[in-house]
């Protein structure tokens, strides 16, 4: 079970107030910065994307992106490419901030509290940002994915102070490869072993004829696919929307990778647009031939600048570990 369990971790990690605070350097102008929710002196923030002519009288669909990374690392630069590329399609497209494991100790749990906090502050702020709540879209990968699917629950984990009376319930979710249940897998550990709440955040334990319509995408050589042949099955039972979407010989996190990338946005484009949500054929095009391996190129840059980055980060843990260990030792 623990090497299992190991195993998953190690696979996920791979994929790894309503004041503008500041315009993102990342991006042009019609990116703002959000704080949604603050918990002691940490301030949560919420990036989002405005689509071209977008007003504060718009009543657009909106669409809330999570990123991956075990619950315990990420970033919102995950989803850089796709929120920008839906607001071009009209969505206005959100990029959430929560806590991390590596960052604040916490469990996932509290990362869903934070995600739910997150659609509550966008239906609460609708006006502000030009959407319309019932037109919500939640979107994510991998952990980020689990977050996403989360928002069907009822029930669930909530901040102290959480608005219950703002439905957190999706129109329909975009899922890359999620972790959809916290009861198979020996994922229990993640939250000290407590069935109740490990309940509470199993979204495949939660879904009904009216859950809403999904979109999930896995790889054909990702293990946690088995989340996914469950949702599916669960769908044929139950009568509700869940769209099959697989890579073949796609491993974890495929959906980062060109052409997957855009073929994922494409599929999710189509997807909205039968919900009404978008008009018109999708923009994005696969690329092909020298550009698409030029985009191979950069991806393989990148993958293993940040693996290097990652073993020199362990290897200094690593350092302080044993560093810590001694101090101890000499102080006894």
């Amino acid at each position: 079970m623990t090497r299992l369990i190991v195993l998953i971790t190690f696979i996920m990690a791979v994929c790894v107030t309503m004041q503008a605070i500041a315009q993102e350097g990342e991006s042009d102008l019609s990116t703002r910065v959000y704080v949604y929710k603050t918990i002691g002196e940490k301030k949560l923030k919420m990036h989002v994307d405005f689509p071209p002519g977008w007003q504060k009288t718009d009543t657009r669909p909106v669409i809330i992106f999570f990123h991956g990374g075990s619950w315990n690392g990420g970033s919102v630069r995950a989803f850089a490419a796709q929120a920008r590329y839906f607001a071009s399609r009209g969505l206005v497209s959100t990029r959430v901030e929560y806590r991390l494991k590596s960052k604040d100790g916490v469990t996932p749990d509290k990362c869903v509290e934070d995600a739910r906090s997150s659609v509550r502050w966008v239906r609460a702020n609708a006006a502000e940002l030009g959407i319309d709540p019932q037109k919500l879209i939640t979107a994510g990968g991998s952990a980020g994915g689990h977050l996403a699917a989360c928002a069907i629950i009822p029930e669930s984990v909530e901040t102290d102070n959480a608005d219950l009376s703002i439905s957190t319930k999706p129109q329909a979710m975009v899922l890359f490869n999620p972790v959809l249940s916290f009861m198979h897998g020996g994922l229990a550990s993640r939250v000290n072993g407590d069935k109740e709440i490990a309940a509470k955040i199993s979204p495949l334990s939660h879904v009904k004829p009216d859950t809403a319509p999904s979109i999930v995408m896995f790889g054909t050589n990702d293990r946690l696919k088995a989340f996914g042949d469950l949702w599916w099955a669960k769908a044929r039972e139950l009568g509700f929307r869940a769209d099959k979407y697989t890579a073949e010989g796609g491993k974890h996190g495929f959906f980062n990778q060109s052409p997957w990338r855009e073929r994922t946005m494409i599929a999710t484009d189509e997807f909205l647009a039968s919900l009404g949500y978008l008009e018109g054929e999708p923009t994005m095009k696969v690329p092909t031939g020298e550009k698409l391996k030029a985009l191979k190129a950069e991806q393989e840059t990148k993958t293993a600048a940040g693996k290097r980055a990652q073993k020199r980060k362990n290897e200094n843990q690593a350092l302080q570990a044993e560093k810590d260990k001694k101090t101890g030792e000499r102080k006894k």
